[in-house]
């Protein structure tokens, strides 16, 4: 387990972490350890206690003694050293002292006149990032010079990778974005350096792997993107959604959600392999230190026997791992926990089935929650509370399954009911689903539940807690929703969680806003375009924990690749019901020419919080489906 911080639910973003693992960083760190120990002993002074971090991240560096300023911290372990007073240090023998800290000039000016001579005094300044791609070059740790994710990335195969986002970061108050890109292969190595300029309005953003290997010549390749924004204002993390699609003409298509900049303990919402399929994790180290031998290990959900990967992997690196290999004999609907150490941003899977492929991503698994005695109680007040919505796409032509996922490290079991409505917001049916253990094997086919003429043209459905057999419940209630073509068997999956939606009264952050405290009763969602082979559609839910306004007043707002709007068509969607938004319908074909490869639907609504889901069609049976991200 790498001794690191990274993100939690109170505090956010640990920045030093990403100013630690940043690929810059990690070169110029890497040159500095060296520096040192080519002068001879390095001591380590600690003023702020992130010696564990830096080795973890940095296992370069080797000191010979250690150094602290806070009397209460004199002989405590610090890099595996028992720390001396900083007022010993004019008898260090040392050749160089490290000050383990960024904006150390002060400190470095107090400490010049105690240090013995040859000694050379160094700090991580060295290690910042250039002024040109630093947001804010007079403050190191500032979290908008950090703006980074990662990209699962790959031009092979028959298969290529489309990434779309937009400029965000302009209606927050950026004048001038733009991002620093870095593509690594598969053994970790740099293929591509680049910058690309964002539009100096909220327009649209297009990388596209075929577009890449062209422009820099590059061989087939699968690896990962590194992003990062320079300029940024609002937001810390980049944003995307990402298609892969066959670019041989065959059938595959599938979109995934960002990758979530943060690395985790554990990740959940890994499937085992289903009768004909192949599972592949895709593991991708985030960092420059190699992740060591048995540092990952998959196990199968509930059962804590977890099975260690035997190879390490390099830095940036990426591998193909079969699940099957590590977990012979494990099947859908079984669910496969992977124990990732926080060595790797949230992962993607690929499920490989006769001559198709799609990819989806596994979710964070919450290691700071437990059980909580109140949430049984909020119906009191919060009505239905905690909702997971998603969509119940045509009936007719696709097949639908729900599988409940353990989303915590302490999450027992699962106390649920589902529900199901059409359109209009109408209960059509409900079901509990009982107190489901954490290893349980659940994978609801709503042909099971649903009347064959039931929800023809679509409608959607919740999850929600339901303690009629006891249990208990933590808020962080997640599941994976599987679509099943029944004439082409073509499939697109999606995971998410759960909130509280649409009510005036608060629950700690709950419901949760896109910008400022909660209640959050307003949406802005992302809907990317079709890539003039596939058009885009939506999906989009209005859930409600108590009833609420009856209609929403939903705009759909469509933008050029500028950031210009171009023209705008109303929706109403009525509450606890949903609506298919397909941009194609809704516009003109001359407006949505007119936006071009970078445009996109904003969807816009002051009144109420929806929730989305989104996706392409190829016209050929093919379909993708993953859940949006808002700004």
């Amino acid at each position: 387990m790498l001794d690191i911080q990274t993100f939690d639910n109170r505090r956010g973003g640990n920045v030093l972490y990403k100013a630690l693992a940043h690929p810059l960083a990690a070169e110029r760190l890497a040159a500095l350890a060296a520096r040192l120990a080519a002068r001879g002993p390095v001591a380590l002074f600690d003023p702020e206690g992130i010696a564990a971090p830096l080795l973890a991240l940095h296992p370069g560096f080797s000191f010979a003694e250690a150094y602290v300023q806070d009397i209460g911290a004199i002989g405590t372990p610090h890099a595996g050293l028992a720390a001396r007073p900083i007022s010993d240090l004019p008898a260090s023998p040392c050749a160089a002292l490290l000050v383990a800290g960024f904006d150390a000039g002060r400190i470095l000016a107090r400490l010049r006149p105690l240090a013995p001579e040859p000694m050379e005094l160094a700090s991580l300044d060295e290690a910042r990032l250039p002024a040109p791609l630093a947001t804010n070059p007079r403050r190191a740790l500032d979290p908008l010079n950090y703006a980074t994710n990662f990209v699962f990335f790959r031009d092979q195969g028959g298969l290529s990778t489309r990434l779309v986002s937009a400029n965000y970061w302009q209606g927050y108050g950026a004048r001038s974005v733009r991002l620093w890109l870095r593509l690594y292969d598969q053994g970790g190595g740099v293929l591509a350096e680049w910058e690309e300029p964002l539009p100096a309005g909220p327009g649209g953003v297009v990388i596209d792997s075929r577009a890449v290997r062209a422009r820099f010549a590059l061989p087939p390749f699968t690896g990962q993107l590194f992003l990062h924004a320079i300029g940024a204002a609002g937001h810390d993390v980049v944003k995307y959604a990402l298609d892969t699609f066959a670019s041989d003409g065959g059938p595959s298509l599938s979109c995934t959600h960002d990758a979530n900049a943060w690395p985790a303990e554990r990740y959940a919402g890994l499937p085992a392999p289903d009768a004909g399929e192949r599972v592949i994790l895709w593991l991708q180290n985030s960092h420059a230190s190699p992740i060591p031998a048995g540092a990952v290990s998959l196990d199968r959900m509930g059962a804590e026997r977890p099975v260690a990967l035997a190879e390490p992997l390099p830095g940036f690196a990426t591998r193909a791992i079969d699940v099957a290999a590590v977990l012979p004999g494990l099947a859908w609907p079984a669910q496969i926990e992977v124990r990732a150490g926080r060595h790797v941003v949230r992962p993607r899977y690929e499920v490989v089935r006769e001559g198709r492929t799609r990819i989806a991503h596994v979710n964070v698994e919450r290691a700071d929650l437990r059980p909580d005695p109140a949430i049984p109680g909020l119906s009191a007040r919060l009505g239905r509370g905690f909702l997971l919505p998603f969509p119940v796409l045509a009936r007719g032509r696709l097949r639908t399954e729900v599988q409940p996922t353990p989303m915590a490290h302490r999450q027992a079991s699962l106390p649920l009911r589902i529900e199901i409505f059409d359109p209009a917001g109408r209960k059509i049916a409900e079901r509990f689903l009982g107190n489901l253990p954490r290893d349980h094997r659940l994978a609801l086919d709503l042909d099971t539940l649903l009347a064959p003429d039931a929800l023809a043209e679509g409608g959607h459905g919740e999850l929600l807690y339901d303690f009629q057999e006891g249990g208990e419940a933590d808020g962080w209630l997640h599941a994976l929703v599987r679509f099943t073509d029944r004439a082409s068997g073509h499939q697109a999956e999606t995971s998410f969680g759960a909130h509280i939606f649409n009510t005036l009264l608060t629950w700690r952050d709950e419901p949760q806003s896109y910008a400022g405290p909660p209640p959050g009763l307003s949406t802005r969602l992302f809907l990317k375009l079709g890539d003039g082979e596939r058009r885009s559609f939506s999906v989009l839910i209005y859930p409600a924990s108590l009833p609420f306004h009856k209609m929403s007043d939903t705009y759909l707002i469509l933008h050029d690749s500028s950031g210009a709007a171009l023209a705008e068509a109303r929706l109403a969607i009525a509450c606890s019901g949903s609506a298919l938004v397909r941009p194609h319908e809704s516009f003109r074909p001359a407006d949505l020419a007119a936006a071009g490869e970078g445009g996109y639907v904003l969807i816009r609504d002051a009144t109420c919080r929806l929730f989305g889901y989104h996706g392409l069609e190829d016209g050929r049976g093919g379909f993708s489906l993953d859940h949006m991200f808002g700004f």
